[in-house]
């Protein structure tokens, strides 16, 4: 199913809510987590968060027009815009001081805070800094596939990375984690200390080896 973005090559709507859904999980991260919100009684939070998602990667992978987002969202214009222009830095601070809100603040999350949010998961998300519980899926599903496909070493490597937190900035953390497997002969602790950094997500991380056994005609 594909929709038309004015002024643009026809769009899979598949790979939008894919986007859309990637931003609203970091949401959820910067939030400090569904247990978080629970702790807090802000639950409700999660609708607003998942049409402001929605509002900033409309306007800034498809370059929609605030009326656009407005019908294709189910806000008013006015909101759109609200949600656009929010300031992420705000919006950061009052989720750092969640405690310190009003009861009725708790029960909705404002426009302003949901857009700053919104933004800021956005383009943490382009970086490369998905939410760890989609690493932590996509590491796992990772590794079942591997060992499917008869591919040892990856498996072995996903299974030791668990838990860890992405982006990876240098090779202390695999090194220590992989210590003891071999990948295609080579320790991987000799393995890691020559693959590029930093590494975003557990995919990276197989493609960097992966170009580093290439390197040594071992792939």
């Amino acid at each position: 199913m594909v929709i038309q973005i004015a002024g643009l090559p026809t769009a899979n709507e598949e790979e939008l809510e894919n986007l859309v859904t990637r931003v609203f999980f970091k949401g959820i991260d910067l939030l400090g987590g569904l247990s978080k919100l629970a702790e807090y009684r802000t639950l409700t939070w999660l609708p607003s968060l998942a049409r402001a998602a929605f509002a900033i990667v409309l306007r800034e992978e498809y370059l929609k027009t605030e009326e656009e987002i407005a019908a294709i969202v189910g806000l008013t214009k006015n909101t759109v815009r609200n949600i656009l222009r929010a300031d992420p830095e705000m919006a950061m601070y009052k989720i750092q001081h969640m405690e310190e809100l009003t009861k009725e603040e708790k029960k909705e999350l404002r426009v302003h805070t949901a857009g700053g949010l919104a933004k800021l998961a956005y383009k943490l998300v382009k970086e490369g800094q998905d939410a760890q519980v989609l690493l932590e899926f996509c590491a796992a599903t990772g590794a079942k596939v591997a060992q499917v496909c008869e591919v040892p070493w990856a498996y072995a490597v996903l299974k030791r990375m668990k838990g860890v937190k992405y982006p990876i900035e240098n090779s202390d953390v695999l090194a220590e984690k992989l210590k003891g497997i071999d990948i295609k002969g080579i320790p991987a602790t000799d393995v890691v200390r020559e693959i590029s950094y930093p590494i975003r997500t557990p995919a990276d991380l197989l493609h960097e080896i992966k170009e580093y056994l290439q390197m040594k005609g071992l792939a």
